[in-house]
């Protein structure tokens, strides 16, 4: 985990990929999001959709679920090089979530994330506040989400 002054706006992260199968989306939807067009292939093709979708919060929650990994990745590293590691504070919230084309069973999704502003916290000097750009696109090079993320970074020295 980098610290705040590591950081600078531009810098981007390919977090992996998650392939969204009838079974997974069923799966998921059965728990959290239970529409007819995510948990039946012909009320999907039925739907706007076209085919069984994907609900917008499963393709959200994979997208976390590879941030956490990349960041665990990245302490493992650092601590075996001996490093000091940084650990990132919770974040205040997020906008401008966007679903932008449907996902649908079969799809495989690349996620990413960019930064896109930083700033020192003006009422805690030890932490800064980043902005990073999450997004989501297809094996068709299509953007399918998008979302504003803001999250408090540690400062190696503060002052």
């Amino acid at each position: 985990m980098r610290f705040f002054e590591d950081l600078h706006a531009g810098q981007r992260r390919e977090l992996g990929s998650y392939e969204f199968t009838a079974e997974n989306i069923v799966a998921f939807a059965k728990q959290f999001d239970p529409q007819p067009f995510h948990l039946d292939e012909e009320a999907g093709r039925r739907s706007l959709f076209g085919g069984l979708a994907a609900s917008g919060w499963h393709i959200a929650s994979a997208c976390m679920r590879l941030l956490v990994l990349e960041r665990q990745k990245e302490a493992a590293a650092e601590a075996a090089r001996g490093e000091t590691i940084a650990v990132w504070g919770p974040s205040p919230g997020f906008k401008d979530l966007r679903w932008h084309k449907p996902v649908l069973a079969g799809d495989t999704i690349s996620y990413a994330n960019e930064l896109v502003s930083l700033r020192a916290s003006d009422s805690r000097p030890e932490w800064g506040i980043v902005q990073g750009r999450n997004t989501g696109t297809n094996q068709r090079g299509e953007l399918v989400f998008s979302f504003l993320a803001t999250a408090f970074v540690p400062k190696r020295t503060t002052g």
